[in-house]
C-alpha cells in the first residue's frame, strides 16, 4: 500500500483478488456507516471490474456478513438505454448483485436514463439524491462511490473534452460524449469529490499507460479526467498487477 497526500494505492494479484479485496473493503465501509448513521449509501459504478466486485459481495460468505435492509444503493453514471438493455449499468449490477440479495427495490435508486430527454433525466435523478446526507459545501455526500476507469483516462460518464467536466452547479448531468455518438447521465465532480469514500478499480494491461501517467504526475492531468478527482479523504486506488505493470517502484 503507497499513500500520499492525493491517494492510496494498493497493488493486487489479479482480477478476482482485486474483487475480493475491494468487498472486504465495502464490507468495512458499510459497518461504518451503519454504525455512524444507521444507513449506507452506495453509489455504484458499470464496467467488467465492478461486476466482479459485485458477484463477490453475492457470494453466501460475505453476503451473509452484510446488513443489506441498511443500503440504499445508487449509481454513478448510466447509459441512455432501457433498464433491461446489456449496456445498462443498472441491468448489470442487478444481473450480478441485485437479484441476490435481500435488498428492497425501493432501496434501489437507479437512473432513469431510457427518458426521451436526457436532461430531464439528469435532473429527475438528482432530485433522488435530496435526501442523501451533505458536506460542509451542501453537496450529496455518499458513503462510498464504487468508480472503474476507461483506457483513455474516464471515469464514470466524465469522458475527456466534454462539457461535464466544467459543471459546478448540477450533482447529476447529462453529457453528450462524440466518440460513442452517445448520451450518457453522470455524477459530477463536486459530488464524486464529496464523498466520504471513493474507491477505484482498476484491472488489465489497457489501463497501464494512462494509469502510469496518473500516477507519476505531480499534479492533475487535464487529459484525463481520473486525475480530476479530489475527494478530501483522498483517493483509493486498488489496482491489479497488470494495470501498476508500469509504475515505478514503491508506488504500489
Amino acid at each position: 500500500m503507497t499513500e500520499s497526500t492525493r491517494y492510496r494505492c494498493q497493488v493486487v494479484a489479479d482480477p478476482a483478488a482485486l474483487a475480493e479485496v475491494a468487498a472486504e473493503r465495502v464490507v468495512t465501509l458499510a459497518a461504518a456507516a451503519c454504525a455512524d448513521h444507521d444507513r449506507f449509501y452506495i453509489a455504484l459504478a458499470g464496467g467488467s471490474t465492478p461486476r466482479a466486485l459485485y458477484a463477490r459481495l453475492a457470494e453466501a460468505d460475505i453476503a451473509a456478513r452484510i446488513d443489506w435492509s441498511r443500503w440504499q444503493v445508487f449509481f454513478g453514471d448510466e447509459r441512455c438505454v432501457p433498464p433491461d438493455d446489456a449496456q445498462s449499468n443498472y441491468h448489470m449490477a442487478r444481473e450480478a448483485l441485485l437479484a441476490h440479495v435481500p435488498i428492497a427495490p425501493a432501496k434501489v435508486h437507479r437512473i432513469e436514463a431510457e427518458l426521451d430527454d436526457p436532461a430531464a433525466a439528469a435532473a429527475r435523478y438528482a432530485r433522488e439524491l435530496e435526501h442523501l446526507p451533505r458536506d460542509v459545501d451542501g453537496w450529496p455526500r455518499f458513503d462510498l462511490v464504487l468508480l472503474g476507469m476507461g483506457d483513455d483516462g474516464h471515469t464514470a460518464s466524465l469522458f475527456p473534452d466534454t462539457a461535464i467536466l466544467g459543471e459546478h452547479t448540477l450533482p447529476v448531468a447529462a453529457v453528450y460524449v462524440e466518440k460513442l455518438a452517445a448520451w450518457r447521465i453522470s455524477l459530477t465532480l463536486p459530488v464524486l469529490d464529496a464523498a466520504a469514500n471513493v474507491l477505484l478499480l482498476v484491472a488489465g494491461s489497457a489501463k497501464r499507460a494512462v494509469l502510469h501517467e496518473v500516477m507519476q504526475a505531480p499534479a492533475p492531468l487535464a487529459q484525463y479526467p481520473v486525475s480530476w478527482l479530489m475527494p478530501r479523504p483522498g483517493l483509493e486506488w486498488l489496482v491489479d498487477t497488470a494495470a501498476a505493470a508500469d509504475l515505478d517502484p514503491g508506488l504500489g
